[in-house]
């Protein structure tokens, strides 16, 4: 490979993303080519610059960092993505590789750190944060069982206890049960908020 690693880098935090890049700019093999404050402009401008690796941040306006890494992976096969993130729950981690990313880094790692990443995943190798994976590995397992892992996915916000009955071919009163035993569980105060528990878990 001659020149420098051409790098994409998207995060929709200004004072974040100049700071990156400055960071990035000082390596003498990389080059940041173009930056973005949300997925698509992200897809946009990887489109129009072509990178050799996109760093993107997980969660940003319009499209998150999952969705334009998958884009990026069908329009652009030679990019290699890296998510930028500031968890590392098991789903998250599973879903960024899923979705083409060669790489997993915490946000607060330092910057020799992400040029390393960007000089790895140029190669073709994978990396994974050693912090952020040990988060995923002791991530409590779910507490839920699978019937009511099913009514709270079939629950929403504010589905009608009777039409969630109706769906899953349940009585009202099963579905109420379910529900207490769920938010109870989860140590929520509304179905909404146990929904959000669980999905950030990756329990749904």
């Amino acid at each position: 490979m001659t020149g420098p690693i051409r790098v994409l880098l998207a995060e929709d935090d200004e004072l974040i993303r100049e700071a990156l890049a400055g960071l990035l700019n000082r390596e003498p093999d990389i080059d940041v080519i173009a930056t973005a404050a949300d997925g698509r402009q992200a897809i946009e401008r990887a489109l129009a610059h072509r990178p050799d690796v996109a760093v993107i941040d997980l969660e940003m306006p319009a499209l998150d960092g999952l969705g334009v890494i998958a884009e990026l992976a069908r329009a652009l096969p030679d990019c290699a993505g890296v998510i930028l993130t500031g968890h590392g729950r098991p789903f998250v981690l599973r879903q960024a590789l899923a979705s083409g990313a060669r790489g997993f880094l915490a946000k607060g790692a330092p910057g020799t750190a992400l040029a390393d990443v960007v000089r790895r995943v140029r190669e073709g190798q994978r990396y994974v944060d050693p912090v952020l994976a040990a988060d995923a590995l002791t991530a409590p397992p779910s507490p839920l069982t699978a019937r009511e892992i099913e009514v709270l996915q079939a629950a929403h916000v504010d589905r009608p206890i009777r039409d969630i009955a109706r769906a899953l071919f349940l009585s009202q009163g099963t579905v109420r049960n379910h529900l207490a035993a769920i938010t109870r569980k989860l140590g929520a105060d509304s179905r909404a908020e146990a929904h959000r528990i669980a999905r950030e878990n990756g329990w749904l």
